[in-house]
């Protein structure tokens, strides 16, 4: 099962999170504002990708932002950062709404374990270590991003994917597989540093060597 949005780890704090966190915990709305139009694009691109339906991606994003006011008091900046902490609320309340509309097909024959090994998506886990998802996910494209968000953050099986993108299921474990190819090489480049010590980001590239 791949890791979850909830398990990165965690970097210190930065000053504007601290000053937001406060805001919550006093129950500012100014600090509900600046979280949204700080960390609120992310969450909102993760439904987007989770949600195929414009209306009903509205109607989980009120969700998440009624939750993230009821439970602003209890965010704690030293546990998690604060788009980690509002990407898990969407995350929890994009599966709620796949649950009820895309139920897990019961294949004995699918075979999807033994395809997909459980370390598969280590590679996800070790790159987030070393940078933000979405930095993960810009050098990337697109479509094998979708696939990441869907099948790493929201925990869906290819079938799952399929069902719920339109695509065809030979499609998903294509995509599937040259995305993970594509993170590893990532993650030896970044595990690999230039001759002079110093990686200059700027070399990177959208998307991983083809």
């Amino acid at each position: 099962m791949p890791q979850c949005v909830h398990a990165m780890r965690r970097s210190a704090p930065s000053s504007t999170e601290l000053r937001i966190a406060a805001g919550l915990r006093r129950r500012d709305p100014d600090a509900v504002r600046a979280l949204y139009a700080e960390y609120g694009p992310g969450a909102l691109a993760l439904l987007h990708d989770a949600i195929h339906d414009r209306a009903a991606v509205e109607d989980v994003y009120q969700q998440v932002l009624l939750e993230a006011w009821q439970r602003g008091r209890s965010f704690d900046p030293a546990r998690a950062s604060l788009r980690t902490w509002l990407a898990t609320i969407a995350r929890s309340r994009a599966i709620d709404h796949l649950r009820r509309r895309v139920p897990e097909p019961h294949d004995p024959s699918d075979g999807y374990a033994r395809r997909e090994p459980d370390g598969a998506w280590e590679p996800v886990a070790q790159l987030v270590d070393r940078m933000t998802l979405e930095q993960v996910l810009e050098r990337i494209a697109p479509e094998e991003a979708q696939i990441v968000r869907l099948r790493w953050q929201l925990g869906l099986s290819q079938r799952q994917i399929s069902a719920h993108t339109g695509l065809p299921l030979g499609t998903v474990k294509s995509r599937t597989a040259t995305a993970l190819r594509h993170l590893r090489v990532m993650l030896e480049e970044e595990r690999t540093p230039p001759a002079g010590g110093v990686r200059d980001p700027s070399t990177r590239s959208r998307s991983a060597p083809r």
